[in-house]
């Protein structure tokens, strides 16, 4: 994606967090605001409200270059009305220069002194792009990378800004082949009546969950370990006592869980799945596992009656929290339909990618490169190190260069403070670059660098860390 050049005043679409992308403009900051640290942002004004936010330069795009295409997929009397507020201003600053902050935007009129409000996942000021119901994200390391200093205490002006200033960490959005249907409104989502059931509370399944309950679906959960879902009763969910009884009590049963073993005995094992599908219910199966899983499931699930989808998810914990995964669908697609309100509940995008087995395909391939990048990143820190080179230095270096991204920051990072808490196990992206090395012998395609990344990384959990992050095969190449 090449990079876009923004200047002050230029007109912009800026994606914050989870909510669908607003017009803007880059404006100067305040004084006394400092711009986050370490990261490429520009400070915009969302038109149609008093809002504004540091956005990183990936999350915006020309306005005009990409007017008609936003106008398309977001909807909504709010959003209309902030595109009317574009096209008055640039009504208003014909002929004048839009590149000075605080020209154009009226006629002999000096803009009103009102307070400054600072976009903040935790703030009120949100309610323009957010749904009334959400309840606010409080205390998620996610948000907490830029901070107020405590010397700087705001001015009197700068009271509504909330407790923290946040910057949105997301990943650069995709553009999806066939999404699905939108019910979103101005982040708002109407929630399917279908009950819905999930089966799998793991590091992916508990973030979902919690944003399927938040969204105001009726969902019922189960789980290997039973306390796990003690929590999510307290927020409103049912509890079923086996797969069997989900399924057969849900329209739609998901199932998130760690290997194709897992999946299998899911549906295939006592009081599973199978023993609750009659026609007309839906099985949705959002674990990494190999085709042929996939091809076994769906040719059970459908011998009863039932409608399959497969939907792996591209993301993390932390992503999986924030409702920004990526989710890869391939079956029925009547029940990719069905799942649409879900999709936009877990998720900022989905691909349907056509017949059972295709998803998980893409999904290892992905997960492949996933592997074998951070691999190689563990690797050259090492390097670094072994040569007498500053390992910040290269990550300074790392995050101005074309490989500048959040992953890369957040795992580096990670791995100079010695922080390897679980957000993707290192053990699952083991048996993800597995599979795809016997998916490519399948294939007769060859599947080297995998192949020394599967070893690496078989090194790693010889060495007790499968239940760290993946990023812990750095460790591999320090003992």
């Amino acid at each position: 994606m090449a990079t876009v050049h923004l200047r002050i005043g230029d007109l912009v679409w800026g994606k914050l967090g989870r909510y669908p992308p607003w017009p803007g403009k880059v404006v100067s900051p305040p004084k006394d605001l400092k711009k986050p640290r370490g990261k490429k942002c520009h400070f915009v004004k969302f038109f149609g409200t008093e809002d504004h936010a540091w956005i990183k330069v990936e999350q915006l795009k020309p306005y005009h270059a990409h007017k008609e295409e936003m106008i398309k997929i977001n909807k909504g009397k709010r959003f209309q009305q902030a595109v009317d507020a574009v096209e008055d201003f640039l009504k208003k600053s014909k002929g004048k220069d839009q590149n000075s902050e605080g020209k154009g935007e009226s006629k002999g009129k000096k803009t009103p002194n009102k307070p400054l409000k600072i976009l903040d996942e935790d703030d009120e000021d949100l309610s323009a792009l957010r749904d009334p119901s959400e309840k606010p994200v409080k205390d998620d390391p996610h948000f907490h990378h830029f901070l107020l200093s405590q010397s700087e205490k705001p001015a009197p002006s700068m009271e509504p800004i909330s407790k923290r200033l946040k910057v949105i960490e997301e990943d650069r959005a995709s553009t999806s082949i066939q999404a699905a249907d939108s019910t979103a409104i101005n982040g708002s989502i109407t929630p399917t009546d279908k009950r819905i059931g999930f089966l799998g509370l793991g590091l992916m399944g508990s973030g979902i969950v919690s944003n399927l309950l938040k969204m105001g679906h009726v969902v019922t959960v189960w789980n290997r370990t039973a306390e796990k879902c003690d929590l999510f009763i307290q927020e409103g969910a049912r509890l079923g006592r086996t797969p069997a009884e989900v399924a057969s009590m849900c329209d739609i049963t998901f199932s998130c869980v760690s290997d194709p073993k897992a999946a299998r005995d899911l549906v295939l094992g006592p009081s599973g799945v199978l023993q609750g599908i009659r026609p007309g219910k839906c099985y949705v199966e959002m674990s990494t596992v190999d085709p042929e899983t996939i091809t076994e499931l769906s040719q059970v699930i459908t011998s009863r009656g039932g409608r399959f989808l497969e939907a792996p998810v591209a993301g993390s914990q932390q992503l999986s929290n924030d409702g920004m995964l990526v989710i890869l669908a391939a079956g029925d697609r009547t029940v990719y339909e069905d799942c649409s309100s879900c999709f936009q509940a877990m998720g900022k995008t989905s691909f349907f990618l056509g017949d059972a087995g295709n998803a998980a395909r893409m999904m290892l391939i992905l997960n492949m490169v996933h592997g074998s990048f951070m691999a190689t990143i563990a690797e050259g820190l090492t390097l670094a190190q072994a040569t007498g080179q500053s390992q910040q230095t290269l990550l300074d270096i790392l995050c101005q260069g074309q490989m500048a991204s959040t992953f890369v920051d957040q795992k580096c990072q990670n791995i100079l403070q010695g922080n390897f808490k679980p957000d993707y196990y290192l053990k699952h992206i083991q048996k993800d670059l597995r599979l795809a090395i016997s998916m490519g012998d399948m294939a007769n395609h060859p599947t080297p660098m995998a192949a020394a990344a599967n070893e690496v990384y078989k090194r790693a959990k010889a060495l007790d860390q499968s239940d760290n992050d993946m990023s812990a095969v750095y460790r591999a190449y320090i003992h």
